[in-house]
């Protein structure tokens, strides 16, 4: 008899903490990566001129480009606090189950307070 293949409907699934972080991280790499780009654009805009420099720190500044800077800085935290909790897995530190959880939300809790402490430090 063949056997079908099991339909998983991940929208249903309940993730453990740890996995979210583990999606965020790969979405953040991602992010980062997909918008090199515009950030080496806005670099070199900014040390073009000092016309140049004003309008990136304008746009950067208010509304649109505000969020967007923030949602740099969060990819850019979580990533980097997420890889360093891999690095920790990979030399054998926090793989029990507790420990995993623990640094799993210590890694979201700490993006998130540094990404609100930048945002407050900007206004």
């Amino acid at each position: 008899m063949h056997q079908r293949p099991y339909y998983l409907n991940l929208l249903q699934i309940r993730l453990p903490i740890g996995g979210w972080v583990s999606i965020l991280h790969r979405a953040s790499g991602a992010l980062l990566s997909l918008l090199v780009p515009a950030l080496l654009y806005g670099l070199m805009l900014s040390l073009q001129s000092p016309e140049g420099f004003g309008q990136v720190r304008d746009f950067l500044g208010g509304g649109i480009g505000w969020l967007l800077a923030l949602l740099v800085s969060w990819a850019l935290l979580h990533h980097f606090l997420a890889g360093l909790r891999h690095l920790g897995f990979d030399l054998g530190w926090g793989e029990g189950r507790l420990r995993a959880r623990q640094t799993a939300w210590l890694v979201l809790a700490l993006a998130l307070v540094l990404t609100a402490l930048i945002a407050a430090r900007s206004l």
